[in-house]
């Protein structure tokens, strides 16, 4: 079956940076899109961005537009790691951090339902 494991995370001031990761295990995931969604307590969770497989184009990425100019999705050239560097972080950004893969492979999606593998998730708290 496989997952993704995750690491990264933690407490900083507001302005600041982070980077998450997020490994595959068990099994390769380099054919698929791989994603970021966060989630608060009560509420729904909300995707971040989104980064495709590599094709002859390249990676297509997306991005939710509060998060535009300030993060970054990247997996490595194996396909297998992705990373979500955040800067200038705001409070607003606390929540609990997944990264998932879509079911197969296909341009980067919104929709958290697109998405079959799911990290166990990592705490960001932004202070103020």
């Amino acid at each position: 079956q496989g997952n993704l494991v995750q690491s990264g995370g933690g407490l900083v001031q507001s302005g600041g940076s982070l980077t998450l990761l997020c490994t595959a295990s068990g099994r390769t995931f380099r054919w698929h899109t791989l994603g970021w969604f966060r989630q608060v307590p009560g509420k729904e969770r909300e995707f971040v961005a989104a980064i495709s497989a590599t094709s002859a184009t390249g990676r297509e990425t997306l991005y939710r537009d509060s998060v535009k100019g300030r993060f970054t999705v990247s997996r490595d050239d194996s396909g297998d790691t992705l990373y979500l560097r955040m800067n200038d972080l705001k409070p607003e950004d606390t929540a609990n951090y997944y990264c998932a893969a879509k079911h197969t492979y296909g341009p980067p999606s919104a929709y958290s339902l697109d998405y079959g593998y799911w990290g166990q998730g990592t705490q960001v708290t932004v202070s103020s």
